[in-house]
Formats: structure tokens, sequence, C-alpha cells
């Protein structure tokens, strides 16, 4: 009888477990951690690949306004889907500026295990 294996990656933002291992987490939290890095990385951050990000963090202070709201969207939307558009399929997205907080309701699906998920991202600006 065979057993299935699960697949492990390793987690974000990099830890050590209870053991003192490298922190390990499943599949779909894996792609979450993604997302994540996806959506708080500024373009330029990364040495070899200087147009990974999406730079929302760089818009925190930006006025608030309902065009600023469509670019944020379609910027975010436009990111996940080149970098993230074989492991995930976005259903729903919005971008939530307030004072010095941006927030990103997101529900994907992600195609290797066809779970829904419904996650909200959170990031600001310098205190």
């Amino acid at each position: 009888m065979r057993t299935r294996q699960v697949r492990s990656d390793i987690a974000f933002p990099f830890r050590t477990d209870r053991r003192g291992r490298t922190a390990h987490a499943d599949h779909d939290d894996h792609v979450r951690d993604l997302i994540e890095q996806l959506l708080f990385t500024s373009p330029g951050e990364r040495v070899m690949r200087p147009d990974f990000g999406c730079g929302l963090l760089d818009l925190v202070f930006t006025p608030n306004s309902p065009e600023l709201a469509s670019a944020l969207e379609l910027s975010v939307q436009a990111s996940l889907q080149r970098w993230l558009g074989e492991l995930i399929e976005v259903e729903a997205l919005d971008v939530v500026s307030e004072e010095n907080v941006v927030r990103v309701y997101l529900r994907y699906v992600v195609r290797s295990t066809a779970s829904r998920r419904d996650e909200v991202f959170e990031g600001s600006g310098p205190v």
C-alpha cells in the first residue's frame, strides 16, 4: 500500500521550528506566502528580478481616490497573473488604502489542490 506524500515548502518569513530546523509550510500556505511576498515587494528590490513586485507600500501615503484604487487593483491583478498565474486563479480582488495601511482582500483558488481561499494581506508604510 502506498502512502501519499505531503508536499512541504520552506515557510515565509524564514524561521526555525521548535526543533531548531527550518520551518516548513504545506503547499496552500506556501502559495499564500508567495502572494504576500509579491504584494509587498517593491519593483527593483530583487537583484535578479528587478520587475518582480507590486509596489503597494510605495503608495501608502498617496492621497486616496477612485482612480488610484482602480489603478492599484489593475496593477495587483497583472502582477498576480504574471508571477503566480500558474499557481492560482484569482476570483475576487479589492485593494483598500486607509491612512498608512494598505489591505488587499483576495479570493483565489490554488490550482494544484483546488482549494478556495479568502485572505486579507495588510502592509503599512514606515512609522
